[in-house]
């Protein structure tokens, strides 16, 4: 009994979510970043230079995706095949970014401690490339596993995965506030062993299972509320030591602290073994009070129809149990289809429409966000503020990733309403955020960032969701990474030649001081008016995907509503 509790996908799941909140390494790079320029004797350009291989190694995941779908091949395929899954799964990857993230972290650490010679800015900028490459790694893993346990629910699971890891950055902050405060080289140490440690530590439980039940959804909630709640705790937090000023002693730290590892490890592991437990029951019950045979079908993947696909009595693509003249519902039965590869989807409409969506969601956004600094103190917002304004930007990016994949889920099985329309509006709803920053008018980040917030944060869930129902779920790690791709795209185009070289034009023509800085609404509503623009361009794009997706997707919820599959 404990076996199967602990081999279960519920015990994967919570193990993801562990991983998922330790691989934030990347979103604190304001706290190391500091150190790195005084002990490197960086100027502003070479720490930015550093901070864009962060980006490109945090968005380039391809590789990543690669070695999942390696290593996670269908046993149907081949016996050698077969031999080789049994071996492999999804703990090579997690390995492998564990691997990554020591050697990054540490010669990052031994860098700034003096261990090692001083490196040259393109070493540097290695080390930090390594150290973001490793969490891709840890975030497909962690992802594409999640899709697979829970293929008839993708959005929410997505959306909770996809939630806590935007609240890693937040948590890692709380850790650095209660262990480093002061130290951020000790800190750049505590990345290099804690993260692979917990990679390590929970990468055998991180497992593809092929049992579905009636309750997942039930069960899903219940990690979504424990989500909920540990937000509430961190808008307390920040509300408390950033808006009202106040100043928290150490042991008040530590009492905090702790009760963020209560929310954060008892809860999920709780919920994990209250389903295991009833879906074990469930399943017992079955086998020993029912006189008819059960059939225990294997799972199957979800992608865009081309050909129709025949399947023999011996390989049905189901993934639940049921008897065999029982009517059962259709929810955990999708439709038959093939998969595509990476080449296959290149070559479609829809993967260049879903790209050029994203570079201009996900581009804008992080252009925003890399500038708000900027912004701030052209406003003249306090340091204070501006600090406010960034820790409460991960609560908006946490609950845009964590609702939308929630709502997507209920409008597509109540409404029929295909996921590239909520790309759409929230892309149109970013434009609506970007105007607002640009009016200027008192307190406006606090409004315009809530939008920006919510609706970038929200753009990666969609975005894994859309491309394991259109493509299918076999090399999904490799063609959400590619599409990754369009962030560092869309965050170059609109923060260097766009965002920056306003601004730096504006700064000149005003007469701004030797540190080239511009006071004024002047000196970005330009950028931010043309920021609205593509991401409104965007939402058309992704309008015209969802018109070219709706018929596909009103089969996929027609599927869902069967009543009964003839074996």
């Amino acid at each position: 009994m404990m076996e199967r509790l602990i081999n279960s996908k519920w015990i994967a799941t919570v193990a993801t979510i562990w991983i998922q909140c330790s691989v934030g390494g990347s979103y604190t790079f304001s706290i190391y970043s500091s150190t790195l320029k005084s002990t490197q004797n960086y100027d502003q350009s070479k720490l930015s230079t550093v901070a864009v291989f962060k980006e490109i190694g945090g968005c380039t995941g391809v590789l990543a995706g690669l070695l999942y779908s390696f290593v996670t091949l269908d046993s149907h395929r081949s016996n050698s095949t077969s031999r080789l899954r049994c071996f492999c799964g999804p703990w090579v990857v997690l390995l492998t970014g564990a691997m990554l993230s020591f050697v990054g972290y540490f010669f990052m650490w031994a860098s700034v401690v003096g261990l090692i010679h001083r490196p040259p800015v393109a070493l540097m900028c290695l080390f930090m490339f390594t150290a973001a490459q490793s969490h891709t790694f840890s975030i497909t893993a962690g992802l594409v596993t999640g899709v697979r346990n829970f293929p008839a629910h993708v959005g929410t699971i997505v959306g909770i995965l996809e939630g806590y890891l935007g609240l890693s950055g937040a948590i890692l902050i709380q850790v650095y506030g209660t262990l480093f405060q002061g130290n951020p080289s000790s800190y750049l140490l505590f990345l290099a062993v804690f993260t692979p440690s917990v990679s390590l530590l929970l990468m055998y439980f991180v497992r593809i299972h092929d049992i579905n039940s009636e309750d997942d959804k039930k069960h899903l909630n219940a990690l979504s509320v424990a989500a909920l709640i540990m937000v509430a705790y961190f808008m307390i937090l920040i509300i408390s030591e950033n808006i009202f000023m106040m100043t928290m002693a150490s042991w008040v730290r530590i009492v905090t602290f702790i009760f963020l590892l209560l929310l954060l490890i008892p809860t999920p592991l709780g919920i994990a073994f209250k389903a295991q437990m009833e879906d074990t029951q469930r399943l017992l019950l079955l086998q020993t009070f029912s006189t008819k045979p059960i059939i225990y079908l294997k799972k199957i993947s979800t992608s865009i129809v081309h050909d129709p696909v025949e399947y023999h009595d011996h390989e049905l693509p189901v993934d639940t149990y049921q008897e065999n003249d029982h009517d059962s519902t259709f929810d955990d039965i999708l439709i038959l289809q093939k998969d595509m590869n990476l080449q296959q989807a290149i070559c479609t409409e829809n993967f260049w429409l879903l790209f050029i969506a994203m570079i201009c969601g996900l581009g804008t956004g992080v252009a925003t966000i890399d500038n708000i600094n900027q912004v701030g103190v052209s406003l003249g917002y306090t340091s204070i503020e501006i600090n406010s304004l960034v820790s409460l930007l991960c609560i908006w990016n946490f609950l845009g990733r964590f609702m939308v994949g929630y709502v997507s889920d209920m409008f597509l099985q109540r409404r029929g309403l295909a996921r590239p329309l909520f790309i759409a509006i929230t892309q149109a709803t970013l434009s609506v955020g970007y105007i607002v920053i640009a009016s200027g008018f008192p307190k406006n980040l606090y409004v315009g960032m809530i939008l920006v917030g919510v609706c970038w944060g929200s753009q990666w869930p969609l975005l894994t969701t859309i491309i394991s129902e259109i493509f299918g779920v076999t090399h999904l790690g490799t063609i959400f990474n590619t599409i990754s791709i369009a962030s560092p795209i869309g965050s170059y185009i609109f923060s260097v030649r766009v965002f920056g070289y306003i601004y730096d034009k504006a700064a000149a023509s005003s007469g701004g001081d030797q540190n080239n800085s511009c006071s004024g609404t002047h000196c970005f509503m330009l950028s931010f008016m043309i920021l609205a623009f593509f991401a409104l361009c965007g939402s058309l794009v992704a309008l015209l995907l969802f018109f070219r997706t709706r018929r596909f997707y009103d089969n996929v919820v027609l599927t869902r509503l069967r009543q009964s599959y003839k074996i």
